[in-house]
């Protein structure tokens, strides 16, 4: 996501290394530059346009700090522009109904049952909410069985009616069942539509009307770039809705529609989908959206996936055997499941400031971690509690049983040895030997 837009902005900002002033000719030289990259992302023109006038207004004529140097200047002020345009703060969605009605809007193919179900799995499990997902598409039977699969997957209860033909009755009779059943949240999925199909926007326009939802959302997929503005505005004149929702950013995007599309229809981006799998989804923060076009990472966001993954005893038990030698594979296989909770290494590597340049040339398998698990399930309870009772001939077997080469066994037991060390160092305070084993470590 974004990879390309951030390698042109880094080359725009290097016109201006090396200048103690930011001056008129050398900023018009760089925003050139940041508008084409704005461009070429697949942001319209005259948003291109009137925010690189924006950020000429503020960087022209500002003396350079002490500490920053013209190129760092600029970065601020496109940093704290790029996140005005995207909304400037995070919003979150009403849940102040009884039971809080979400309306799903979006055109076929958007992802919009998926993400309902990511939806529901986020409030239940970070709103502590009791969330009913309720299938209104009664155009394609599918649609029904897919969210009925998609409830079982996250353990959400699904209500369905392939009887009735009239999405509203399926909506208020929903509505009506999760009162009598203790359901705090209503998700109505609705029929994916096109924007110029006028039978289709008048009908959850009707819905909209009806029910009257605390939150209406619309559901785009980022990859159609542009033409997601487009749709925005055509859904907007129609529901007014409350809320955008990115799905599909962990694809090969150029990302003009998270730029942009909160300037087009004046709607925040308040969800975005990031994977494939059900808790794939962030609150949209254009703060440190920003920062991850820029190329700064986003530490809070990883600290934030990192604390969810946290356990306390957990922690204490591995602290304790580190103290007494008594680390061992099985702990290790622990620590490896918590972070892969955490989501993908590529999108991990992500959030760490300077890493996403480092590795971008670099194929990050989303399951990086496949060689690592195969090699440790091969080894017995001993080899895993005791790993140097692993000879040569163990570590044959240990290859042929995970389909790995010795090699990889060798190296697996290597830099497992080297963060033993490590963690043993960071308990006693080593602060020197663990630098020093960091830099010769891979």
């Amino acid at each position: 996501m974004f990879d390309s837009l951030s390698d042109k902005l880094d080359k725009a900002f290097h016109v201006l290394k090396g200048h103690g002033q930011i001056t008129e000719v050398n900023v018009a030289e760089t925003l050139k530059e940041v508008r084409r990259a704005l461009v070429d992302a697949d942001v319209n023109f005259k948003i291109a346009k009137n925010f690189t006038n924006t950020v000429k207004e503020k960087a022209l004529g500002q003396d350079v700090l002490n500490t920053l140097k013209p190129n760092q200047m600029m970065v601020k002020i496109v940093k704290d522009e790029l996140t005005e345009l995207m909304g400037g703060d995070a919003e979150g969605v009403d849940l102040s109904g009884q039971p809080s009605v979400i309306l799903m809007s979006g055109l076929q193919g958007s992802g919009k049952t998926t993400f309902s179900g990511k939806l529901a799995n986020f409030l239940k499990n970070k709103k502590t909410k009791k969330p009913l997902l309720v299938a209104c598409d009664v155009y394609r039977p599918a649609a029904i069985d897919q969210l009925h699969v998609v409830g079982e997957q996250i353990n959400v209860d699904v209500f369905s009616n392939k009887e009735e033909k009239n999405p509203v009755k399926i909506a208020e009779a929903a509505i009506a069942h999760a009162k009598e059943n203790g359901h705090n949240v209503v998700i109505l999925d609705t029929a994916g539509r096109l924007a110029i199909d006028e039978q289709m926007m008048n009908e959850i326009s009707e819905i909209h009307q009806t029910i009257k939802p605390q939150e209406t959302l619309f559901v785009v997929d980022a990859m159609t770039g542009q033409d997601a503005v487009n749709t925005a505005k055509a859904f907007n004149d129609v529901l007014d809705f409350n809320g955008v929702i990115l799905t599909k950013l962990d694809g090969d995007t150029r990302g003009g529609a998270a730029i942009s599309i909160k300037s087009v229809v004046d709607k925040p981006i308040k969800f975005i989908g990031t994977g494939e799998k059900m808790d794939a989804i962030d609150v949209f923060h254009p703060s440190r959206m920003a920062d991850r076009i820029l190329g700064m990472g986003d530490v809070v966001s990883l600290v934030e996936r990192a604390q969810e993954q946290y356990d306390e005893e957990e922690a204490r038990k591995i602290q304790k055997k580190i103290a007494k030698n008594k680390f061992g594979f099985d702990d290790f296989l622990k620590q490896i499941q918590q972070v892969k909770k955490m989501g993908s290494m590529k999108d991990l590597m992500g959030m760490i400031p300077g890493a996403g340049k480092m590795m971008k040339n670099m194929d990050i398998d989303d399951d990086a971690f496949k060689h690592i698990e195969a090699i440790i399930h091969s080894m017995t309870p001993d080899e895993r509690s005791n790993p140097n009772v692993i000879n040569a001939s163990r570590k044959r077997r240990i290859g042929k049983g995970s389909g790995t080469s010795v090699q990889e066994v060798n190296q697996l037991l290597k830099q497992f040895t080297q963060m033993s060390k490590m963690m043993k160092m960071m308990q006693g305070g080593g602060g020197k030997k663990m630098m020093q084993m960091m830099k010769n470590m891979k």
